[in-house]
């Protein structure tokens, strides 16, 4: 038998962004999306600080999201499913291939801080199948202007989304992940939220005429600025609700753990809390490979995790 962690099992239901800031209808002036934008980020804001202990299983399905929009955008055509797959049943330290490296750079910016120097960009590039510009090297100096400016934190996200489209066109996912990374910095996150790039293929985009000529928005466009800000608000509430979703079964796994026996059950816990996903073929020094089987075939019959395969093997499970 396991103890319930207390901090699980006592966190407040997580806040929601308020029904007056989702806006009902068309917004036509930047100076509204910016108001909707802030309302929306303030409850975010309340959510991130909170750190709920299931706070990096939140933040790596946001990747995940991310990411299934990124490589639609690279012009490949690998689904969720299809990234979970590459990423977690690929041998151990081994090449989740061309997508699964694109989830990688999402899966990174959730993980760490939001501090950006020369290296680690280099690395981004790489994991996102870019090629390197010169100029990228002065866009560490460049985030650190935006964020020390005065300007509101969707409008920085904006601007540094627009700046690297304008110095290299071909490299639109790094605007994306630079956006949320900057939107981080100026509102003092320990780390990123992934958000935008899930909405970059949403109606944010999208205007009345840019739907007729099926088109978007991109970085830089007419409109960018307002399209970011209504971006922010719809990315907002869905992660809001992803968050409720992850506390009502984190709140659920608590309950059960006291009725787990299983050697280790503890070490699979933590993976869950704290990542996307668990394959069920999990083994830890103290758990074995059948072990973990019966323990995540227990924990869904308590309805503590979900199979997210539909697969009868080479299972994955989640909060």
């Amino acid at each position: 038998m396991i103890r319930t962690d207390s901090s699980l099992a006592a966190s407040p239901p997580p806040p929601r962004v308020p029904s007056w800031a989702l806006p009902g209808g068309t917004v036509d002036h930047e100076t509204d999306a910016a108001f909707f934008a802030g309302a929306a980020l303030t409850s975010l804001d309340t959510l991130v600080r909170s750190e709920p202990p299931w706070a990096g299983a939140w933040r790596q399905r946001l990747a995940l999201k991310c990411a299934a929009a990124a490589v639609r955008l690279a012009g490949r055509s690998e689904d969720e499913s299809a990234l979970r797959d590459a990423w977690y049943l690929r041998p151990a330290a081994g090449d989740p291939g061309p997508a699964g490296t694109i989830l990688a750079a999402w899966r990174q910016l959730a993980a760490r801080s939001p501090v950006i120097d020369t290296a680690r960009l280099a690395e981004v590039v790489m994991l996102l199948g870019l090629r390197w510009d010169d100029g990228f090297a002065d866009l560490p100096g460049a985030i650190n202007d935006l964020v020390r400016s005065g300007r509101p934190a969707p409008f920085v996200a904006a601007a540094i989304a627009s700046q690297i489209v304008a110095l290299s066109p071909g490299a639109e996912l790094l605007a994306w992940w630079c956006a949320d990374l900057v939107l981080a910095q100026k509102l003092r996150w320990p780390r990123p939220v992934p958000l935008l790039m899930a909405q970059a293929f949403g109606p944010a985009f999208r205007t009345q005429g840019a739907r007729a000529a099926g088109t978007r928005i991109r970085p830089g466009g007419e409109g960018f600025e307002g399209a970011v800000c209504l971006a922010l608000v719809q990315g907002s509430a869905e992660a809001c609700g992803l968050a409720g979703e992850l506390s009502r079964r984190a709140e659920r796994l608590a309950a059960v753990m006291p009725k787990l026996r299983a050697k280790g059950a503890g070490d699979a816990i933590k993976k869950l809390l704290d990542d996307d996903a668990v394959p069920g073929s999990l083994t830890t020094k103290t758990l074995s490979r059948f072990g973990a089987r019966r323990l995540f075939e227990r924990l869904q019959t308590f309805e503590a995790v979900r199979e997210l395969s539909g697969r009868s093997s080479f299972r994955l499970y989640g909060l």
